[in-house]
Formats: C-alpha cells, sequence, structure tokens
C-alpha cells in the first residue's frame, strides 16, 4: 500500500474474505449431513450448492446497481445484514425439518454474499497501485483460504453429528427414524445462529467505519454504458466464462470430496471432514500464500496457465486412481486451483475504466456454475454409481481456465466509448 489511508480499510475489506469463505465451505459438510438427514441422492444433496450459487446470478446485477447508485460502503452494509437474516433462518428450517426451507435459507445467504462479493473483490483490487492489483487481491483471497481451513474442522464437530448408526436406523420404525434423523438435522441451528450475530456485529462496525469511497476517472465524466458495451472488452467475456468453469469446478471438487473420500479412499465421514480441512483447507491456504509470492516474479496469467496444467493432470489420476492416491491428487487439486479465482477476476477487470463495476458484476454473476456444473457431476456419480467418473466435470473446467490464461485475458480495445 502506498498510501496509509488504504491500509485500515484493506485490513477490514480483508476480513469479508474469510467470513465468506467459511460460510461457503460449511456446505461440503452440509451435503452429507442433509443428505443423509433427508435420504437424498446425490443429484438432490447437490442442490445445496445450486441454492447457493444460482442466487450470483440472480442478485449480481442488483449488486452492481447498488454498487453503482450508492457505493461500495452501501452494498458491504447491505451485503452483511441478508447474509445475517439468511444465517437466522436455519432456525425454523430445522424446525419446520423440510429440505426446501434449508435450501431457501442458504438462498437468502448467497444473496448477501453476492452483494458482498460485488463491492469487496473490486473494492480490495483498486485500494492501491493498479500494478499490484492481482497481488492484492490474492492477498486479500488468502484468507479464504484460511477459512477454507477452519470452517471443515469446526463443521464435521458441531453439524455432523451422528446419533444413531445406519444398523440402528434400519432397525426402527418409520416414525422413529425420521425422528432420530430430524433430531440430527437440528444441529445446524446453533453454528448458524452464532454466525449471523457474528456478521450483524461486523455490520454495525462498517456503518460507523470511514472508508474511501474509490471512484473510477472515467465514471466522474458522467457516461454510462450497458452490460453489452461492458462484454465489448474481449477479455471481460472470456473472464466470465472462465470464472463460471472455474466456480464449478471449485464447488464440484469441495463439495463432494467428503462423499469422494469415503467412496474412493474407504474412510469415514469425520475422518474425510478432518481431511477436508487439514487437507483441502490447508492446501488451499498454503497454494494462496506460495502462488501470491510467486507472483512477485512470474507474471499472474502465466501461474493460471501452469495451475491449471497441473490440475487437468490431477483430475485424470482422480478418475482413475484409488485409495490414498485418489485422495492426495484430489487435495493437489484444491492447492493448485486457490489462485485462479482472485486472477480470472482482476485480469478481467482489467483497464474497463467506466466499465469496472458492471464488469465485476458480470462476474460474479458467472458464480451460477457453482449451480449447474455441480448437479451434472451428482447426475454422473448416480448414473456411473461412481463419484470418480464425475470428475470429469471439473478436467473440463480447467481446460476452459487454461484456455483464458493462455489468450482470453489479453486486454484488446474492440469499440470506442462514443
Amino acid at each position: 500500500m502506498t498510501k496509509n489511508k488504504y491500509l485500515f480499510p484493506f485490513i477490514m475489506i480483508t476480513s469479508l474474505f474469510f467470513m465468506w469463505g467459511f460460510v461457503h465451505n460449511l456446505d461440503p459438510i452440509l451435503i452429507p449431513h442433509l443428505k443423509r438427514s433427508f435420504s437424498l441422492s446425490t443429484l438432490q444433496a447437490s442442490l445445496v450448492d445450486s441454492a447457493v450459487f444460482i442466487a450470483y446470478f440472480v442478485m449480481a446485477l442488483p449488486a452492481g446497481f447498488i454498487m453503482r447508485k450508492y457505493g461500495y460502503k452501501t452494498g458491504i452494509i447491505i451485503g452483511l445484514i441478508v447474509f445475517a437474516i439468511g444465517s437466522f433462518l436455519f432456525i425454523p428450517a430445522a424446525n419446520t425439518q423440510l429440505y426446501v426451507f434449508f435450501l431457501g435459507a442458504l438462498f437468502v445467504i448467497a444473496c448477501g454474499l453476492t452483494i458482498l462479493e460485488t463491492a469487496a473483490n473490486p473494492y480490495a483490487s483498486l485500494l492501491g497501485p493498479p500494478e499490484s492489483a492481482t497481488f492484492r487481491l490474492n492477498f486479500a483471497q488468502t484468507f479464504n483460504g484460511l477459512a477454507a481451513t477452519l470452517a471443515p474442522m469446526i463443521g464435521v464437530r458441531v453439524i455432523l453429528i451422528q446419533g444413531a448408526t445406519d444398523e440402528e436406523l434400519s432397525k426402527m420404525t418409520e416414525s422413529a427414524k425420521q425422528l432420530a434423523l430430524a433430531s440430527e438435522a437440528s444441529s445446524v441451528k446453533m453454528p448458524y445462529l452464532i454466525l449471523g450475530a457474528i456478521i450483524l456485529v461486523i455490520a454495525v462496525i462498517f456503518i460507523f467505519l470511514k472508508l474511501p469511497e474509490i471512484i473510477e476517472e472515467e465514471e466522474k465524466q458522467g457516461e454510462k454504458k450497458g452490460i453489452f458495451h461492458a462484454l465489448r472488452h474481449k477479455h471481460l467475456s472470456w473472464a466470465v466464462a472462465a470464472q463460471f468453469f472455474y466456480v464449478g469446478a471449485q464447488v464440484c471438487v469441495f463439495s463432494f470430496f467428503i462423499l469422494y473420500a469415503t467412496e474412493a479412499a474407504g474412510i469415514d465421514q469425520k475422518t474425510a471432514g478432518d481431511y477436508a480441512g487439514y487437507g483441502m483447507g490447508l492446501a488451499f491456504l498454503f497454494g494462496r500464500i506460495i502462488g501470491t509470492s510467486l507472483m512477485k516474479f512470474i507474471k499472474a496469467e502465466s501461474l493460471l496457465v501452469i495451475y491449471s496444467l497441473i490440475n487437468v493432470a490431477l483430475c485424470i489420476v482422480a478418475i482413475t486412481a484409488g485409495g490414498i492416491l485418489a485422495l492426495v491428487s484430489v487435495i493437489g487439486i484444491s492447492f493448485f486451483m486457490s489462485i485462479m479465482f482472485p486472477t480470472i477476476f482482476s485480469l478481467g477487470i482489467k483497464d474497463l475504466g467506466r466499465d469496472t463495476k458492471l464488469g465485476s458484476s458480470l462476474i460474479i454473476m458467472s458464480i451460477v456454475g457453482g449451480a449447474i456444473l455441480p448437479p451434472v457431476m451428482g447426475y454422473i456419480a448416480d448414473v456411473t454409481h461412481n463419484i470418480q467418473i464425475g470428475y470429469i466435470v471439473p478436467l473440463v473446467c480447467f481446460v476452459v481456465v487454461l484456455v483464458f490464461g493462455l489468450k482470453g485475458h489479453k486486454v484488446v480495445k474492440r469499440v470506442d466509448y462514443e
């Protein structure tokens, strides 16, 4: 940071990356938890991801409108309040014991996260000199990686509470079985109540916090353009596509990890949850730290190409290997995909000028890939009765990211601004 006035705001913005990373990384715990509690298929359980990431598609443009009209600070506060409301909705969802209510609560949380991410990603990128924007965003996203480490380790202990074994459940009457599973499903109430309270406290802090409002130079001229004008930036269009497939890959890898680990490596859910935290989470965290450090010596787009190639190879191993090798390959994918989201984002909004906020909204909207691609992977797993075959989906996704790193990121002035 070249200006001290940016330091404390950057610290506070970075805390948001941790919070949404934490709640996102509770989803892989919720999937096996709700799958068991409601006797769901893998495809049905994957609707947890669909409920979350469809919100990004629905709310991204409204979030961009909020940012353009009221500024980044207001967007952050609104996002935090909606985030908290969604967390509190887990209490009536657990009380009613209806799967659709859980999906509704997750959708509301994700609406808040959409507004937050639409504000915080470009804000972190713009809080400082342009030449270090990618480094700055990757640094902030490192705390997202820290959350990816802590959330599974905490979630597996407070949410994945198994009151009765499968053998004991099979001997129960249907009503007794439903009562036992309902008791297990209620374990989500306290964690999300605490989470909602913390988010509300952070919202209050932001209300009284003075944040510098960043105004892009071109925006001062008062000229406004629409979505199609923004997409005339070729590198933005590529970034939207790359982010769609990247997020789809990340959600597939993280959300199905516990199911993958129990099938491919033959370990129990609690052990798989620990692997998710200590293995997947730490790999993601250290991948961010090491990747961010490497960007001082290697161009961001070059590192993106290298990491994408490695992940294509690791997906092939995840499909074909078994036991500990399969587990290690997926943990390796977590390491090498760690820099992809912030790198795609920062390269996508580079040199957009007055289109920056709208471009940010479009890239955030593309996160809908996390809603569409996991059900595809779940369907493949159900049809083939082999979740490993489903890794064809993230393999294709990393190929798209590879193409973006090779040529799609290049800034090309396709039209004038008249």
